[in-house]
């Protein structure tokens, strides 16, 4: 009666635990969706940053013209006067996401508009990412490690800064999917379920759809593979969780239009199909291993052997014809700038002058994950206890994601879910060791459980015991075969290792992990601690650090809270006072801003796909003012826009990004040269200021009169008084300065007007002569009558 009595008990406590666990998930996602709503609460709901309107503005185009309507928009508003391909160049994951849960809203009749939606679309997205870790983490390490792992991610800084409320940029679902794609391959890796691998295979697609960083899937799980093959765990389970993703995933990643044959001609798919190759070959060898004696086994893997190196050979050789036909052998200029850190400053300045390209420093560390850097290491330790294919996955997903993100601080983004998985692993596999310490060593529970572990002994030798009597009676049917004989002997086998295993070694290895009763006790509360302290500094950065949007700018002072709205007056005045087809040009840094907030159309803006473009802009920026009207002329420019930061303090304004425009200038026209903007090496603004920077129209475009805000023109950004003061523009002419001079929009004067003057003094100066000769000759028609 004791054993229904105990597995009912088992069942009750089973069915018990998956229901809390569910209301633990349940609260993970509130939690992860309202940490990042202090955006909203605080400020308003507007969309943050640069690129996320963009998005925006795809997707309000997407959900009224159609889908078909959007693979085919040829924007004209974007790059004058070339213009862009909307669906070809964009990853679309993002923008039908959000479109299809606006229509699927109003679909219910819930009438929501196209930028409510976007604006919580990451907050969304952040909770299924936690409740997509907890599901990777257990398969990993169990469920209580999930349900850490799950929580630290909802909490985490840096996803947070990519996933507030208005952050509608491609990592609000880009994160999920990269999470959600690792998740189905070691599920695949567990059960060699074709299943899941097919799932695998359509999350990889959603992946590719959604960011560029789907390569480091497509790289990092090859990688496992390998690993796996050289160490000697290669299985049947590791071929099904590989293969279907390589051929399933490369297929429907060629469908993506921005990805299209990339997906097979540049040098960041090759490793997979170099694995591809490798794997086949190892799963040739194991399954002719079965078949032949070994003698013959080695002859056929010499065989294979010699035939899989001509081909891999051949393989190799036209991979090194395609890469060498390329100038940077197959690579994108980020992929070179991960692999050689050097690469973008010395070669694509355009890549370098992104901040978010830049390397990380230690505190950036501190700041984004907190304490999780001091128990990554416990993490990485106890994957190794015991070592298996996915423990080793998510190991070789740490190792990876911390050289990233070591050269370039957006992919922080990319080590917060392994950074929080690997900690996970540690608070939980430390909260069993300690928890079973306390509770072998309180008074009551130790009793029971020696009284228990006695009665589980006793009732081992009990049935071995019997076991043994079974096996000396004789049997009474000498006749049954021998097939039943072995089977009945593996049977007690497995009934002997069932009883004992659980009872005595399980309880031996419970006693040898048992730490002293003080030291569990104070481990747990600093445990405890640590978890209070990462949570308040969660709750600090959700709130104070990644919730302003960049477009609505605060400051504290001694007299309060203000408040700086100047991008968007710029841009209202911008869209009330210009017309419709009038060009604004300015960095590209604003391009998406003003593209889609004044409705007007730009030269360059964030997509920077075109370098030469780019350093026309540049060039004109860093060129005296007539040579930069003469440029902004032949682009049809009507306005220029500066952002300047000088009266207020604002650091990131086109003053401090300016010597970025002379390197990207000059590395397309060669007579922008960066020593002449700089006086010793350094780059300066007040009297010591080399001419070249004192006469470019940079510089006459930010300090137009902005000696009269103060009467000596200091610079709050730059800590110093400019170098040229009282100046007039000949060129250009203010039309618009925002009430804090972070945005000075000026209107380049037309050339008719100019030729008009020089047309009036021409005729002047022709009447003047006219007159002086008919004097002249009136005198000399005088000079006969004397």
């Amino acid at each position: 009666m004791e054993v229904p009595e105990n597995g009912k008990s088992a069942s009750l406590r089973h069915a018990f635990g998956n229901v809390f666990c569910f209301f633990i998930l349940l609260l993970i996602g509130v939690l992860a969706f309202s940490i990042r709503l202090f955006s909203v609460i605080k400020y308003e709901s507007v969309i943050h940053e640069f690129d996320p309107y963009f998005n925006y503005r795809v997707t309000q185009y997407l959900t009224k013209k159609g889908i078909y309507e959007f693979w085919n928009w040829f924007d004209d508003r974007t790059w004058y006067p070339l213009g862009r391909v909307i669906g070809g160049t964009v990853y679309p994951g993002l923008t039908l996401t959000a479109g299809s849960i606006w229509r699927l809203l109003n679909s219910l009749n819930i009438p929501l508009s196209v930028e409510t939606v976007c604006v919580f679309t990451a907050p969304i997205f952040s909770a299924i990412a936690a409740w997509a870790t907890y599901l990777l983490t257990k398969e990993v390490k169990g469920t209580g490690a999930g349900l850490t792992a799950a929580a630290l991610l909802a909490m985490v800084p840096s996803y947070i800064s990519r996933s507030v409320a208005g952050s509608y940029d491609n990592e609000a679902v880009a994160i999920f999917a990269l999470i959600f794609t690792f998740y189905l391959y070691v599920k695949t890796l567990n059960t060699g379920s074709l299943f899941y691998a097919t799932l695998n295979a359509l999350s990889y697609f959603y992946m590719v759809c959604s960011w560029g960083g789907y390569t480091f899937i497509i790289n990092l799980i090859p990688m496992h593979v390998l690993l796996c093959i050289v160490t000697g765990r290669y299985s049947p389970r590791l071929y099904i969780a590989y293969a279907p993703l390589v051929v399933l995933g490369t297929l429907l990643a060629s469908l993506v239009p921005v990805v299209g044959f990339n997906a097979v001609m540049t040098s960041e798919h090759f490793a997979s199909f170099l694995v591809f190759i490798i794997i086949h070959v190892v799963a040739f060898v194991y399954y002719i291993k079965g078949l032949l004696s070994p003698k013959m086994f080695k002859v056929a893997v010499a065989l294979v052997v010699s035939v899989g190196m001509v081909v891999c050979c051949a393989v190799v050789a036209v991979l090194v014809a395609l890469v060498a036909s390329s100038p940077t052998k197959g690579w994108s200029g980020r992929s070179l700038s991960l692999l050689d850190p050097t690469y973008a400053s010395k070669y694509i300045p355009i890549i370098a002058s992104v901040s978010e390209h830049q390397p990380p420093t230690w505190p950036s560390y501190f700041m984004d994950i907190n304490v999780l850097a001091f128990l990554v290491p416990a993490g990485i330790i106890a994957c190794f206890l015991p070592l298996s294919d996915a423990s080793s996955f998510v190991v070789l997903y740490i190792v990876t994601s911390v050289y990233f993100s070591g050269v370039m601080v957006r992919l922080m983004l990319v080590l917060a879910p392994a950074a929080c998985i690997m900690s996970g692993i540690a608070l939980s596999e430390a909260f069993d060791v300690l928890t079973r310490s306390v509770k072998f060593q309180l008074p009551g529970v130790s009793g029971n459980s020696q009284s228990g572990a006695g009665d589980t002994t006793s009732r081992t030798v009990d049935t071995q015991s019997d076991m043994v009597k079974t096996e000396k009676e004789p049997p009474t049917d000498r006749t049954e075969d021998t097939t039943k004989e072995r089977t009945s002997k593996k049977k007690k086998k497995k009934e002997k290792e069932h009883v004992e295993k659980p009872s005595l070694k399980s309880q031996i290895q419970k006693r040898l992990l048992v730490l002293p009763l003080e030291a569990s006790v104070i481990a747990l509360l600093l445990l405890v601690l640590l978890g209070g302290v990462y949570v308040i500094h969660c709750v600090w950065a959700a709130a104070e650090a990644y919730s302003a949007p960049s477009i609505v700018l605060t400051s504290h002072s001694h007299d309060g809270l203000h408040v700086f709205d100047d991008f968007r007056e710029a841009y209202a005045w911008l869209r009330h006072n210009t017309e419709v087809d009038d060009k604004v040009a300015s960095w590209w840094d604003y391009g998406y801003q003003t593209t889609a907030m004044a409705n007007r159309t730009v030269i360059v803006d964030n997509n920077t796909w075109n370098n030469t473009h780019i350093a026309t802009v540049g060039t004109a920026m860093s060129s005296p003012e007539k040579a930069a009207w003469e440029i902004f002329n032949s682009l049809d420019v009507k306005y220029v826009l500066v952002v300047f930061g000088g009266l207020v303090g604002y650091p990131s304004d086109d003053i401090n990004k300016f010597l970025w425009m002379v390197r990207i200038g000059g590395g397309v026209f060669p007579h922008i040269k960066e020593p002449d903007y700089l006086r010793d090496g350094q780059y300066r603004i007040d009297s010591q200021a080399t001419p070249t920077m004192l006469n470019c129209l940079m510089y006459k475009l930010a300090y137009y009169r902005f000696v009269e805000t103060d009467g000596k023109g200091f610079d709050r950004v730059r800590r110093t008084e400019i170098g040229k003061k009282h100046f007039k523009l000949t060129h250009f002419e203010e039309v618009f300065t925002t009430h804090h001079w972070m945005m000075r929009i000026y209107k380049l004067k037309p050339p008719k007007n100019r030729i008009r003057g020089k047309a009036k003094k021409s005729k002047s100066s022709s009447k003047g002569s006219t007159a002086a000769s008919l004097k002249q000759s009136g005198r000399r028609k005088r000079n006969p009558w004397h």
